[in-house]
């Protein structure tokens, strides 16, 4: 009975987290912790960084909206890390994706110049006046509003910018960094090119991963910032590769 709440719970689609869960069935964190990992196993959910959300069916995509809204106290806590490493007056490329989304909320009134691979990222630096925003011509992608394409590379490569904040699918010390589509992984690996500090913006839960497209190694890294939860071998293999660390705190 408690597992099924637990089902239905998070049948909506956003994140439910496991103090939620607790009130709702009464049962004790440890237990919750143990329903959820045993329902991952069984693809009823999967796990989130402190809780769980609905399980992926194979071939369907998270909405951009349930992702932003997935572990949104420590997206903001990596944003804020991550634009302390931005002085004013930088010219930036900002990646798409969540977390990059979460930067550029931080970033906005900055006196910075940014180059932005997404209009979700574009519209939240440019709310506020401060930024000068600039947008690569050529498609964009449908819900992450992620751009693509060789417009966007033939943007990225004529600009030379101080920083690169980047997001990534999945990364790892041994693998390198990876994305899920080829054109994507094309733009990130331009951006890298493009820029002198390269920072790398993820949750500890998507190091010591990989997906299908890799556009580069950890040494071209000059920062990540990251979640205390972050695998310490992995972290150790980074910090191997000259790149410097930066733990959040608080989450």
């Amino acid at each position: 009975m408690r597992q099924k709440l637990i089902i239905q719970a998070v049948r909506g689609g956003a994140q439910i987290h496991v103090d939620q869960l607790v009130e709702l069935t009464g049962a004790s964190a440890v237990t919750i912790r143990r329903d959820l990992a045993d329902l991952e196993a069984h693809g009823s959910l999967r796990r989130t960084r402190g809780g769980a959300a609905r399980a992926v069916k194979f071939g369907e995509d998270v909405s951009y909206q349930v992702r932003a809204s997935e572990d949104a106290q420590a997206k903001a806590r990596l944003a804020e890390a991550a634009a302390a490493l931005v002085s004013d007056y930088d010219s930036l490329i900002i990646d798409n994706g969540t977390t990059c989304h979460a930067v550029a909320h931080e970033l906005a009134g900055r006196p910075v110049t940014a180059l932005c691979l997404s209009l979700h990222v574009a519209a939240a630096l440019a709310a506020v006046p401060g930024a000068r925003v600039i947008v690569p011509g050529g498609p964009v992608e449908p819900d992450t509003l992620a751009m693509y394409g060789s417009q966007a590379v033939d943007a990225v490569r004529d600009i030379s910018a101080d920083v690169l904040l980047l997001g990534a699918c999945s990364v790892s010390a041994s693998r390198g960094l990876t994305s899920a589509s080829y054109e994507d992984a094309q733009l990130k690996r331009a951006s890298i090119r493009a820029s002198s500090k390269r920072i790398l913006v993820a949750a500890g839960a998507k190091l010591n991963q990989g997906s299908n497209f890799r556009f580069g190694d950890a040494a071209d890294l000059s920062h990540l910032v990251t979640t205390p939860d972050a695998d310490a071998g992995v972290l150790a293999a980074f910090e191997a590769a000259g790149v410097q660390l930066t733990l959040i705190e608080g989450v």
